[in-house]
């Protein structure tokens, strides 16, 4: 199995005002955003190319939508870059860039 080009743990993952999982996992995989549980059972699952990615116009650099199958999720990513040593860009900026190159849509 390929590399994931994308994956973030200890996503707190939202739809409305429901919170679905407090510690989920974001997988972009072989053309495919996974959403799963911190048990690793799917949330939701899309081909990128139907996925919309963005920022919400009222939160924190943390945050970011994801629109897939007609459900918006709002997930709050990890602020930190996990490699020791280097903070890089917020995770929800990577998270975005990585929906759009994986989709063929720039970036």
């Amino acid at each position: 199995m390929a590399e994931p080009e994308f994956t973030a743990t200890g996503v707190r993952i939202g739809r409305g005002l429901r919170s679905l999982t407090r510690a989920g996992q974001v997988r972009i995989s072989g053309g495919r955003l996974e959403l799963l549980t911190s048990y690793g059972s799917e949330i939701d699952s899309a081909p990128v190319q139907a996925v919309r990615a963005s920022r919400p116009w009222c939160a924190s650099a943390g945050r970011a939508l994801a629109d897939l199958n007609g459900h918006r999720y709002l997930l709050t990513l990890r602020a930190h870059d996990p490699a020791p040593g280097e903070p890089g860009p917020p995770a929800a900026g990577r998270f975005i860039e990585a929906v759009r190159r994986a989709a063929g849509r720039g970036g």
